[in-house]
């Protein structure tokens, strides 16, 4: 664990970055300041009220894709060079923007998101590294929907998609996992994880009486190419298959 000035970039130190890369995580303690994420979360709140042209709902989360493209403060944080130089360090190669997203887990809403990865919905092809910034603007103990991870998950890098809400499904496509030791990690407002993009993950139901609420910059090798599957960020873009995602929806960062 590492905790940094939240008014600096993140410095990261050799241990740390070695950690990332054996586990495929790593929390970051006070990335943004307190009164930051506040202000943050009053935006994200804000902002998500009116966001069903592209938000999208489940018993699970709601999820609002690409809110940096919809709200001024958010974009702040979705573009935070913080963000961006802890992982960068982290991945250890050139970088951009795949997207970010608010994922809000309602009040009571008795629903666990199961183990899975991230990449396998990605229309990557050539990555070397994707990784997601995962920044709590409010507390999120493990009652309020906070994560756990599969250390050294982020090898099995062949497997299909997995079903979010089929608690099995992630061990029937890696039936070794299911024996592996698990990290859950609580966050304080400010603090962040750092993910490998086949990292295996989930998160608790939020069984509190205030809506989890939590921000995320997801980062792609910067000289990754559309594969031409399918995904909402890239449908009716028009990009080229085998070409760099060279879009101004996803900026090097």
């Amino acid at each position: 664990m590492t905790t940094i000035d939240p008014t600096a970039l993140a410095v990261l130190d050799d241990e740390t970055i070695s950690a990332y890369r054996r586990d495929g995580v790593v929390r970051i303690r006070n990335i943004i300041g307190a009164d930051e994420a506040a202000r943050f979360r009053d935006a994200a709140v804000a902002a998500t009220a009116a966001a069903d042209d592209y938000s999208k709902g489940s018993a699970i989360f709601n999820q609002y894709v690409n809110v940096w493209r919809q709200d001024d403060v958010l974009r702040e944080l979705t573009l935070d060079p913080r963000l961006a130089a802890a992982a960068t360090a982290l991945a250890g190669v050139p970088l951009r923007i795949w997207h970010d997203q608010v994922l809000i887990k309602p009040p009571h809403n008795g629903a666990a998101t199961e183990f899975h990865q991230d990449a396998p919905y990605w229309p990557h092809a050539g990555s070397r590294h994707s990784l997601s910034a995962w920044v709590a603007l409010v507390d999120v103990p493990v009652e309020r929907g906070c994560m756990t991870f599969i250390p050294g998950s982020h090898d099995h890098q062949d497997l299909r998609r997995q079903d979010l809400a089929d608690r099995d499904d992630m061990f029937r496509a890696a039936p070794d996992l299911r024996w592996e030791e698990r990290l859950t990690i609580p966050l304080r407002a400010g603090d962040c994880t750092f993910h490998n993009a086949y990292l295996a993950h989930s998160a608790t139901p939020n069984l509190t009486d205030d809506p989890r609420i939590a921000h995320v910059a997801i980062y792609v090798d910067a000289e990754a190419t559309y594969s031409g599957a399918g995904h909402v960020v890239t449908d009716g873009l028009g990009l080229t298959v085998g070409e760099p995602l060279d879009h101004e929806l996803f900026p090097r960062v």
